[in-house]
């Protein structure tokens, strides 16, 4: 999707979800990246939990890195909007408060372009607030599938290859895997195949 904006002081709200492995923040980076070539001012975000690869940047599996502030939640990224940006990135969306929505709302009534990717599930495959609600109030949706590790398939869901029953887990290779809905199994530690 690529939208270039016509009316300054038109907003809206662009939500990139999926499975682990699929592409949320390669597709990320590359709208904002295209927003910085148009020459609009753009501010970037993630959770301050998210310190996997780096902590000042968003880098997605495949090692694509763009610059980044990380916050400890939406009101702390609403109060570092600066006035005369344009766009506004959020990574890992999933690990932001109940309060993403609303501070995405605010954004964009004041003609932020906002654009958020994250998890749509849990390793259990249940819906991943605050994404669930962030879909329902986005003007636009993007659905990235990833490909089954066990299969071949295409995979809508992460697979959980380590045993762990807290819902947030942070890792990488090693410790998910992307699963078709056939492979998918939230009961087990990744021991299917």
């Amino acid at each position: 999707m690529d939208i270039v904006k016509r009316d300054a002081n038109q907003g809206w709200i662009e939500v990139i979800v999926g499975s682990m492995f699929s592409g949320k923040s390669e597709e990320l980076i590359r709208r904002l990246r295209r927003a910085q070539i148009a020459r609009q001012k753009v501010q970037i975000f993630k959770p301050v939990l998210d310190t996997r690869y780096a902590d000042d940047h968003i880098v997605s599996h495949s090692e694509m890195r763009i610059p980044s502030t990380a916050v400890t939640g939406a009101r702390a990224l609403l109060d570092q909007v600066e006035a005369d940006t344009e766009v506004v990135g959020i990574d890992e969306g999933q690990f932001f408060d109940a309060e993403l929505p609303a501070v995405c709302n605010a954004l964009a009534d004041r003609g932020k372009r906002v654009i958020v990717a994250g998890l749509d599930q849990d390793y259990l495959g249940r819906p991943f607030e605050p994404m669930p609600q962030l879909l329902a109030v986005a003007e636009f949706i993007t659905k990235t599938l990833a490909i089954c590790m066990v299969c071949g398939n295409p995979a809508n869901h992460t697979q959980r290859l380590v045993a762990s029953e807290d819902r947030v887990l942070l890792g990488t290779q090693g410790t998910y895997e992307a699963r078709c809905r056939r492979c998918f199994d939230p009961r087990l530690d990744g021991s299917r195949g």
